[in-house]
């Protein structure tokens, strides 16, 4: 049976995310606690994996009610912040890390999502397997934090989700609330790199993309897809389907009624 296996959110956008039992589609249409915070330098620049693998260095844990992260670099001197009430206190101490000045940001209305005009991104865990196997040293783990999406769905195949985007796609439903997909989710370096040392991984590029045309499925609608480097969708949840709570366990229906 096709249900939500997984529900991983990412408060502050650029760092490791963290797995929630349960979270609210926002009136924005993302997700509680998503993408809330993010880091920029001086210029106003996003501070992410795609500028710097200095961010595959740190490990962070969440205290999502509390907005507090802890963050752990490699000489082990964890630091703990209240992301609202200490903020000066996180920029100082992040602008040390990365060596230059850094500034906390943040938004309570659709998170600082890439794309704030879509929803959550969904993969299934038989796709993660799957990319898993394609290189040797992968964990299905390590894919899991290499492609950083919200929603897992399990009980389905690999690339099920391929299917909700382009031309007269169904749609699916996670308990209540409805899911349409938008787009095809394009990759960028940060796939590429082991998440825990930032180390690029030979050939990935390469590898990923003649595995990812062997097996493209035959149910996808090609022409929703620009090329074979991408992986998970993004979708977006109806008006009327906003505020509903998605809770690990909630049944996958899809409708082919669009």
């Amino acid at each position: 049976m096709a249900q939500l296996a997984g529900l991983r959110v990412y408060p502050i956008k650029g760092l490791d995310g963290t797995t929630v039992e349960q979270t609210t589609v926002l009136d924005g249409g993302t997700l509680s606690y998503d993408r809330e915070f993010k880091l920029v330098d001086a210029d106003g620049e996003l501070v992410n994996g795609k500028r710097t693998a200095r961010v595959h260095d740190l490990d962070t844990a969440f205290d999502l009610s509390r907005r507090q992260v802890t963050v752990t670099p490699p000489d082990g001197h964890a630091q703990t912040f209240d992301l609202v009430d200490e903020g000066e206190r996180a920029e100082s101490w992040f602008s040390e890390f990365f060596g230059h000045e850094v500034r906390l940001r943040r938004t309570s209305e659709t998170g600082f999502v890439d794309r704030p005009e879509m929803g959550p991104s969904v993969i299934s865990t038989a796709t993660l397997q799957t990319v898993a196997s394609w290189f040797e040293a992968m964990t299905v783990s390590g894919a899991r934090r290499r492609l950083r999406a919200n929603v897992e769905i399990s009980g389905v195949p690999s690339f099920w989700e391929d299917r909700f985007v382009g031309t007269d796609a169904p749609s699916f439903s996670i308990g209540d609330a409805r899911f349409e997909g938008v787009t095809p989710c394009g990759r960028c370096v940060v796939p590429g790199r082991d998440p825990d040392t930032g180390e690029p991984t030979p050939e990935f590029r390469e590898r990923f993309l003649e595995k990812r045309r062997e097996t493209f499925p035959e149910w996808a609608d090609w022409d929703a897809f620009e090329h074979y480097f991408t992986l998970m969708i993004l979708t977006s949840v109806p008006d009327d389907d906003r505020g509903e709570t998605l809770r690990i366990g909630d049944a996958v229906t899809v409708h082919d009624d669009r």
